[in-house]
């Protein structure tokens, strides 16, 4: 194998083009990175692997899309925690062909969405071999000094509020969402956020997610759902509120919050380029769906990675 090509050459390749940034002591090049954090801030730790024919079709979504994406979720974990992203460490497992130039347009894809939230880019790993893409992104974050918003802190009584329509992300937006950390950090300002979470598995099941954390149950009104455009073009048997609350990978945030806030947002609608959606409350247990005056169980219906 030539100097030119290979794993060092691909490294040495990046290492140039990856800018400087004044949080990142030690980049890439050596056997950690060295990183920066504000004094006395907690430093928020996530990681998402995402493989071709699960997260991804690489032939139909192309490798900067996927970059993009392994990156966006990462930032939406992030904005789950009302939290600020500081870098990123990304290994990939690259097929033996034709993987120098999927590598770059990975990093494009990447860099793209990164340099948007000022995230920097600071190493990770490269390994090749007969299998197909797998890409794994793991986030280094800071919390705010109000602190991390976690799943555990709703309360019944609490009002339940989403960040955009949801359903249908199948037709596109899985790949091109741009994750909610701006919104989730005026949000924290604004608002005694009790809950958040993301909606990456599914409404329902990210829903149940923040109930089971915080031992309380959760009520939604159907007609109060915001149903995107494409849950309603989808053309199979699910209606568009079953794929509103089972589709996932919407990355709209789902926060609880006490009635006086969520009043006042919802009037105020203060979040430029964003609408706050009032779906439901919390109450004392169980998960119900209430449509034309009646409640009905709620599934925890979404995606679930399945093994034995």
């Amino acid at each position: 194998m030539s100097e030119s090509s290979g794993e060092f050459a691909y490294i040495d390749w990046l290492r140039r083009q990856t800018p400087a940034d004044a949080r990142i002591i030690l980049g890439p090049g050596d056997d950690t990175a060295v990183v920066r954090f504000t004094p006395g801030a907690d430093v928020l730790v996530t990681t998402d692997m995402l493989l071709d024919g699960s997260c991804f079709i690489l032939a139909e979504a192309g490798p900067r899309r996927v970059g993009r994406k392994a990156m966006a979720v990462n930032l939406s974990d992030i904005a789950a925690m009302a939290g600020r992203p500081v870098a990123a460490v990304v290994s990939v497992g690259l097929p033996r062909d034709g993987g120098r130039a999927l590598a770059e347009e990975l990093y494009r894809g990447l860099r793209e969405v990164a340099d948007e939230f000022q995230t920097a880019l600071a190493g990770g790993d490269t390994n090749s071999w007969d299998g197909p893409l797998t890409i794994a992104v793991t986030m280094l974050g800071e919390a705010t000094a109000r602190g991390p918003v976690r799943r555990s802190g709703a309360r019944p009584g609490d009002w339940l509020l989403v960040t955009g329509p949801l359903g249908g992300s199948i037709r596109g937006k899985h790949l091109n969402f741009t994750p909610r950390v701006r919104e989730a950090l005026q949000l924290h300002e604004r608002a005694d956020l009790h809950a958040l979470i993301d909606i990456s598995d599914g409404l329902a099941a990210d829903l149940a997610h923040i109930c089971e954390e915080s031992r309380c149950g959760a009520v939604l009104r159907a007609e109060s759902i915001p149903l995107s455009d494409d849950a309603r073009r989808m053309n199979d048997a699910l209606s568009p509120l079953e794929h509103a609350l089972g589709d996932g990978e919407d990355f709209e945030l789902i926060a609880a919050m006490p009635p006086t806030d969520a009043h006042r947002l919802l009037t105020a609608q203060p979040i430029p380029g964003l609408t706050l959606f009032h779906i439901g409350a919390c109450v004392e247990q169980g998960m119900w769906l209430e449509r034309d005056g009646r409640r009905e169980v709620l599934p925890p219906r979404g995606y679930v990675h399945g093994f034995e």
